[in-house]
């Protein structure tokens, strides 16, 4: 399989612009700039049939394309490289590593969308990350990719570095524009889209890190080319995160749709203790509904998880053995959530903190009669309730935990002490 998003990443100095350029690096955007129109861009991208990487996968050429051709309002680019997903580190390789390759998506992104400045909204924690960056966005403007008159052809970028300050929420692409406007990270009702109205009320297109490092390599090699990988409406290869109870974690990039139990035994080695079995799966990131045992043949991609009750998410993948109490996995994930609710829904800032608390309780032994059947309940009302998904994201892991494993929260009620 030819590798798109990790082919440079092994390379000595991969993050310097020379190196990139010595391996053909930034042809595509000259390719995009100088012999295609905005609108010849967007449909090539269309072609690929690309679906956002972000967790949404929303395509992401019909995204590009809700973005007013006539509008007098300056259009802003935006990057979301605010990576907080519990069990993704994707993105984390393509900034330190191959942070050019990002660059010049973002160019060619802003180029279809007619934007002159463009963002990178990046986690900030991510402090090394943003140092590889700073020093790309320098090396760039000096090989005159970004500034004025861009490679003669009049058109003009801007690209801002902006750091987040470590709120989780501020992934969610509405927060994410309130905090590059200076203000509180918080979810905006929608509609309007940010299509219409983003950053100051401008139309704004926001992409993932891994969506826009795609760019280059379908305008180089072509929509059709791209729509070959993978299978039919979740096509191109995808970064696969393996972390937990595996032998060989990391970043895994393979085509969309590979099945489940090939990436845990084939590429992440199998389980990491030989005498243990596996017992669950997160397939795309904390949020989304933990996978049995005996579904680890699904495939790996957004329609055939959505079918097996889960979704790909940000594809990061948790695995768990034997040993795993599911009452205390069930606890560390709300207890994520309720930290980082940013209060404005009552659904979720008072329901995630209810449902930690009755899990605390039934951890350390003290749980009642009813406990399971009540923190199901107040996960139900919280999803769909709110302006984000945050609440859903709270909401639906410890739904599907206990759905499937409810004999444990059982036994933790009744016996005051873990099965396992």
């Amino acid at each position: 399989m030819e590798l798109i998003l990790t082919k440079n990443i092994h390379k000595l100095n991969s993050e310097s612009i020379d190196v990139y350029l010595s391996g053909g690096g930034y042809r595509s955007h000259e390719k995009a700039l100088k012999t295609m129109t905005p609108d010849q861009v967007i449909e090539e991208v269309k072609k690929s049939g690309i679906r956002g990487r972000g967790g949404a996968g929303f395509p992401m050429g019909g995204k590009w394309g809700f973005v007013p051709k006539d509008d007098s309002r300056p259009h802003y680019m935006v990057c979301n490289a605010d990576e907080s997903e519990p069990g993704t580190f994707k993105d984390r390789i393509i900034i330190e590593k191959d942070p050019h390759l990002l660059i010049e998506g973002i160019i060619i992104g802003s180029y279809a969308i007619r934007a002159h400045l463009a963002f990178i909204y990046i986690r900030g924690e991510y402090v090394h990350g943003y140092n590889i960056l700073k020093k790309a966005i320098a090396e760039t403007y000096d090989k005159g990719f970004l500034g004025k008159n861009i490679l003669g052809t009049g058109f003009n970028l801007d690209l801002i570095l902006h750091r987040g300050a470590g709120a989780y929420i501020c992934g969610e692409e509405t927060a994410l524009m309130d905090s590059i406007e200076g203000k509180r990270g918080n979810p905006r009702l929608k509609p309007p889209f940010p299509a219409q109205i983003g950053i100051f009320k401008n139309p704004t297109n926001i992409n993932n890190v891994e969506t826009l490092a795609n760019v280059p390599a379908i305008i180089e090699k072509g929509g059709e080319w791209y729509s070959k990988i993978g299978r039919a409406n979740n096509t191109g290869t995808k970064l696969y995160c393996l972390s937990g109870h595996i032998k060989r974690p990391g970043v895994y990039e393979l085509p969309l749709g590979i099945p489940l139990r090939e990436l845990i035994y084939n590429h992440g080695g199998g389980m990491l203790q030989d005498d243990r079995k596996l017992k669950a799966v997160i397939p795309g990131g904390s949020s989304v509904p933990v996978l049995t045992a005996d579904q680890v043949d699904v495939l790996m991609d957004f329609d055939s998880l959505q079918a097996a009750g889960s979704m790909l998410g940000s594809a990061g993948i948790i695995v768990m053995d034997d040993s795993v109490c599911m009452v205390k996995a069930t606890h560390r994930i709300t207890k994520f959530y309720a930290h980082e609710s940013c209060g404005q829904c009552t659904p979720c800032r008072e329901g995630t903190g209810w449902m930690e608390k009755l899990l605390r309780r039934m951890e350390a032994g003290r749980g009642e009669n009813g406990d399971t059947e009540l923190l199901y309940d107040v996960a139900q009302n919280i999803l769909g309730n709110t302006i984000c998904p945050l609440g859903d994201a709270a909401a639906m892991p410890v739904m599907s935990f206990v759905e499937k494993f409810r004999e444990e929260f059982e036994f933790h009620i009744s016996n005051k002490r873990c099965m396992v």
